[in-house]
């Protein structure tokens, strides 16, 4: 061709260098090919237009799917979709392979892709080259589903900013992986950088609050959302000048900078640097791509998750209490757990409230729900409970005003939410340190459990009444009990005992052989009952409930101090118990405590015996009488030598007398029945009333109990 004269026709050109061209409309489903195309396609050598269809049967289908991934691919970073596709014949034998190289664009009016590009016969490429590595079959790409596959996996399952950083430092990409990496964020108009590897500490100290107008490719991708790949540094020197001295001594071959985007909103950019050239061929973008992707959502999560640790760890600490200087003569641990789920934040609390004259009271309870606004209840109801408390009302007064008060809440709530009624379970008492005197009043909370001086646990059964804010009238009657020199209260929300799938019944036994081991302090009991509950052991102890859900827990023990955990003193057990004359029902919960009582006794008949003639005694305070009746049971001596004394007390003047009743009397039988099976009996008057007693012995013979 001489100077002057016209440029071939496009067209013929691109046949003198056996290239087809091939122009591909999503929206209308057709591709237009030229001859060239057509004859590399295995049809005949002429325009065609063709249905996707038609041509889809003509290429392997593994290539198929490859090219829409491509595609997309291309039209989200702006760049060149290239891809090599497998041609089959009719009896689906590979014809031959061509590369196809396009600029797509996307038509968001039809939202379909637009494509024009070239179709090249190349040769196949040897397993192991980097242009086998480029091609969409062969080990390289099972190798970089299955690493994306195992990305995937661990970037999920990092729970923090640190563990994705580390994850993403040892990812080891298929055939090329970087040897330095860099994750920047956003701050403002600043870039920080959140974490880095393969470089040494201090490294990152240029880049650091870098304006994000900055000719620096991390700048340039987070302003606009496309990736910048360099693949030597004469690339890196001619596009970014300013920038080159300071990646220049890192001594990097090649570069990718990413995008970290999630949901539209770019939150930094994520920098793969390589010490040996990357072509950065289609698939190997692809692979980063998707890497940016994952890395991102990684990152969003984590950070969410750690400031709602954040918030909610700050949110609980200000409404927990802190238990304050020591108490004389009194040991004092607690503990908060939040729900393993949701906001790990809700409506259970605990609290120790100085009052005057050496007395403080406890109280725990749960407001119903694991939201924000069942812990915003919850502080709102402690406070109160303190202000009722420092005003010098009794439990049952505490009690009934913060049930006013809280129904007066709910019900303002409930106009916003018709649905959302909340209710607040409580247990508030009041504590003599000097005499351990336990004064205290429940609101539909769990009764509390008392260690005793030799390690028995017992369940301490109380009055109650409603939980607060159902009835803000409710009464909420008072029980009154002694704290023995070496006894331990318990205290515990629901949480504790039904975590893991148990009822009451089976949660309470899984606590009490902890609670009955020997322990050197309240802490660590109180570590103990939380492991029991939430450590590896309690994998082999779930309930029957297996669907119940978690919930928090709290934990309040009050110890009162006798020289050493289990005690100097001899093991003994003493129970105190009030029945008034119009609580007739409570002579069955004392019943029910004496069997408790005397668990390990082992002749099971004596046990009988003495359930017998305590129900007797208390019956006979209530019929014959118009006072209550104090009930002190007592437990004393070594295993094997021990003895039972069970003492009733009622401030009646008419002291019981034998009798001889006939066979047809209903009454009349107590004190025989006493004589005949207590070891020792005995009648105390008092200044003001009298006092029934009876003892047994321990023998050695096992009777059923």
């Amino acid at each position: 061709m001489r100077t002057g004269e016209p440029l071939p026709a496009l067209g013929d050109v691109l046949a003198a260098l056996d290239t087809g061209l091939w122009h591909w409309d999503t929206a209308a489903g057709l591709v237009t090919v030229d001859a060239v195309a057509a004859r590399l396609l295995g049809l005949p050598a002429e325009q065609v237009t063709l249905t996707e269809a038609q041509v889809r049967a003509r290429l392997h289908p593994v290539d198929w799917n490859e090219i829409t991934g491509v595609v997309r691919l291309a039209v989200a970073e702006g760049t060149i979709a290239e891809v090599r596709i497998r041609i089959m014949d009719d009896r689906q034998q590979v014809l031959r392979v061509v590369r196809s190289r396009s600029k797509p664009t996307f038509d968001r009016a039809r939202k379909a892709y637009v494509l024009t590009g070239t179709l090249q016969e190349v040769t196949e490429p040897a397993p192991g080259t980097p242009a086998g590595r480029s091609a969409v079959t062969g080990d390289w790409r099972r190798s970089r589903e299955a690493f994306l596959l195992d990305a995937g996996r661990a970037l999920a399952e990092a729970r923090s900013t640190q563990e994705v950083l580390r994850v993403a430092a040892n990812l080891s990409m298929p055939g090329f992986s970087p040897d330095g990496l860099a994750v920047f964020g956003v701050e403002g108009d600043r870039l920080t950088v959140i974490g880095h590897h393969g470089q040494e500490s201090g490294a990152e100290s240029p880049f650091i609050s870098m304006s994000v107008d900055t000719d620096y490719p991390a700048a340039e991708v987070v302003r606009t959302g496309r990736a910048v790949y360099l693949s030597s540094p004469e690339q890196y020197k001619t596009r970014y000048p300013l920038a080159w001295p300071l990646a220049q001594r890192f001594g990097r071959r090649s570069w990718a900078f990413l995008p970290l985007t999630v949901a539209g909103r770019p939150m930094g950019a994520w920098m793969a640097g390589f010490a040996y050239p990357v072509a950065f061929t289609p698939d190997e973008r692809s692979v980063l791509t998707t890497v940016a992707r994952m890395l991102a959502q990684a990152l969003s999560r984590a950070g969410a998750a750690e400031t709602q640790r954040e918030l909610t760890d700050g949110l609980q600490r200000s409404m927990l209490p802190v238990l304050g200087p020591d108490i004389p003569g009194m040991d004092i641990a607690a503990r908060y757990v939040p729900t393993g789920g949701g906001l790990q934040v809700g409506g259970d609390w605990y609290d120790v409230i100085p009052l005057p004259r050496g007395r403080f009271a406890l109280v725990i309870g749960d407001v119903q729900g694991h939201d924000v606004r069942a812990a915003g209840l919850m502080g709102q109801l402690r406070i109160a409970l303190r202000a009722y408390a420092a005003e010098g009302h009794r439990p049952d007064a505490v009690l009934s005003r913060a049930s006013h008060f809280f129904h007066g809440l709910t019900q303002t709530g409930q106009d916003e939410d018709p649905g959302d009624v909340r209710f607040a379970t409580c247990y508030y008492a009041e504590v003599d340190s000097a005499t351990g005197t336990v004064e205290s009043a429940r609101a539909g909370h769990l009764d509390p459990v008392v260690r005793m001086a030799d390690g028995t646990a017992l369940i301490r059964a109380t009055a109650g009444g409603l939980p607060l804010g159902i009835d803000p009238d409710s009464d909420y009657p008072t029980t009154r009990h002694a704290l023995e020199p070496g006894e331990t209260l318990m205290l515990c929300t629901d949480g504790l005992i039904e975590t893991g799938g148990h009822d009451l019944r089976t949660g309470w036994g899984r606590l009490r052989s902890v609670l009955e081991d020997r322990w050197d302090s309240m802490d660590e009991l109180s570590d103990a009952l939380i492991q029991a509950v939430l450590g590896p052991s309690s994998h082999h102890t779930t309930g029957p409930l297996a669907d119940r859900r978690e919930d928090d827990m709290a934990l309040l023990l009050l110890r009162r101090e006798s020289g050493g955990l289990d005690g100097a003193q001899p093991p003994a057990r003493r129970t105190m118990m009030t029945i008034a004359q119009a609580e007739p029902e409570r002579v069955a919960e004392a019943r029910q405590q004496l069997r408790e009582l005397l668990h390990d006794w082992p002749d099971g008949d004596q046990k009988d015996s003495a359930v017998l003639l305590l129900s007797e005694m208390l019956t006979n305070v209530l019929v014959h009488t118009d006072t209550d009746a104090l009930l002190v049971t007592d437990v004393t001596g070594e295993p094997g030598e021990r003895q039972i004394r069970v003492e009733v007390t009622d401030t009646g003047d008419d002291l019981p007398h034998k009798r001889r009743p006939g066979e047809m009397a209903s009454s009349g039988r107590g004190l025989m029945l006493i004589e005949l099976l207590a070891d020792a009996w005995g009648v105390a008057p008092r200044g003001e009333g009298k006092t029934i007693w009876f003892e047994l012995y321990e023998t050695e013979r096992a009777g059923p109990g």
